[in-house]
């Protein structure tokens, strides 16, 4: 009876078009970015390509391929986005079970609580910050990509507060076995957090995978910058040197193709990644934001 309300039935509509209004305007850019990448030079220029494509070729992409500074970009990204995502997992898993304990259990909590709040809300700035990277050593290596960025508080926060909304009964049923908190956290825990561990997960993929700002500040030699920096780069700063088009290329290609054809292509690990992560999404997002 409730579904056949009037009321609701209006709202189901207006939610289900405001829903597929959504995901037009999500998916039409992209459509939009690859019509103009596989169109000729003159339609691409001339700004006649809409979402399909008009002169068709592959050659942005061939052209794109063919460039070692791309190719190198997007191996630096793909390690940067799989080790970091699995140390920053790794971190925040084990310091959300931790701070998920009870007082009792962990006499500290409550100041690491703190400590990790204030540090999330104030910060030291961009020179204080550089001139420690710089002093430890990580200037110019993969790792100033990954260690600065490896505990985020704010993944740490749900994390715990999904670990605190798990059944006590759990924690008392294995102390009576006889396990070990380590024991507790990898055979108790983590089989029954998989939503909150694939959404974290995700978010902090797609983090790495399109953080841009650490790759130039902290990259000397631009064959190291991870594909988000060399992007931002041509598409923003307009470094067309970093495309690998040639003068020779300008007859046949534009710009904008080539362009259009990076940035595609640097779309698509993410997109492929979500399928497979996306049963756990809509349960694991609002898993541990409901408690303190």
């Amino acid at each position: 009876m409730y579904h056949k309300n009037p009321s609701y039935r209006t709202f189901y509509y207006f939610n289900l078009a405001a829903l597929i209004a959504v995901s037009v305007l999500c998916i039409l850019p992209m459509l939009h970015i690859f019509a103009v990448s596989l169109s000729g030079k003159s339609a691409a220029e001339a700004n006649l390509v809409l979402f399909l494509p008009i002169d068709f070729n592959l050659e942005s992409y061939a052209k794109t391929f063919e460039n070692p500074n791309f190719a190198s970009a997007i191996g630096t990204s793909a390690l940067r986005a799989v080790i970091g995502t699995m140390l920053g997992m790794l971190v925040t898993i084990t310091a959300a079970f931790s701070l998920s304990r009870s007082p009792a259990e962990f006499r500290m909590r409550i100041v690491y609580v703190w400590f990790f709040l204030f540090i999330m809300i104030f910060d030291a700035g961009l020179v204080p910050n550089y001139l420690l990277i710089e002093k430890v050593g990580l200037v110019n290596s993969f790792w100033v990509l990954i260690i600065p960025g490896l505990v985020n508080v704010w993944n740490m926060i749900l994390m715990m507060n999904f670990f605190r909304a798990l059944p006590k009964e759990l924690d008392e049923a294995a102390i009576v076995d006889g396990a070990t908190s380590f024991r507790i956290l990898f055979s108790v825990y983590l089989p029954i957090s998989l939503p909150a561990i694939a959404t974290i997960s995700l978010f902090t993929m797609v983090g790495h995978w399109n953080s841009w700002f650490d790759g130039m500040l902290y990259m000397r030699s631009k064959e190291q910058w991870p594909l988000a920096t060399l992007l931002q780069s041509i598409v923003v700063v307009q470094d067309f040197s970093k495309t690998g088009i040639t003068p020779e290329d300008l007859e046949l290609l534009s710009n904008r193709s080539v362009k259009a054809a990076q940035i595609f292509i640097a779309m698509l690990p993410i997109l492929a990644v979500y399928p497979f992560l996306q049963r756990f999404f809509v349960k694991g997002i609002v898993l541990g934001a409901v408690k303190e």
